[in-house]
């Protein structure tokens, strides 16, 4: 049976993810409140992230911005510090902002 979460992210529900995607009490918090859509954007934004920036993952700074962003992007305002100018996709191809919402 397919586990449903109330997504924090896309804001309805969804299918929750298989697993805690990170240690701790913040993994358990990503599980139990984000679902596997949100979850497939955030990793492709944040492997966006790392090659923009050349974030090397043993530098523990970088796993730490990182991890701020990705708290900022699910329980924060919603944004992340990108590159300026880029803009994602939504899964349809519709513009997007950072928040993950449809530009208007």
């Amino acid at each position: 049976m397919v586990r449903m979460v109330r997504c924090i992210k896309l804001e309805k529900e969804a299918e929750g993810l298989d697993y805690p995607p990170y240690p701790g009490e913040l993994g358990t918090k990503l599980f139990d409140n984000v679902s596997k859509e949100a979850w497939e954007a955030w990793k492709r934004i944040q492997t966006m992230m790392v090659n923009e920036y050349r974030l090397n993952m043993i530098d523990q700074s970088a796993r730490k911005y990182l991890k701020e962003q990705m708290e900022n992007y699910f329980f924060g305002d919603g944004t992340v510090k990108m590159v300026e100018g880029w803009k994602p996709e939504s899964p349809k191809g519709t513009p997007e902002d950072a928040t993950g919402k449809e530009a208007k």
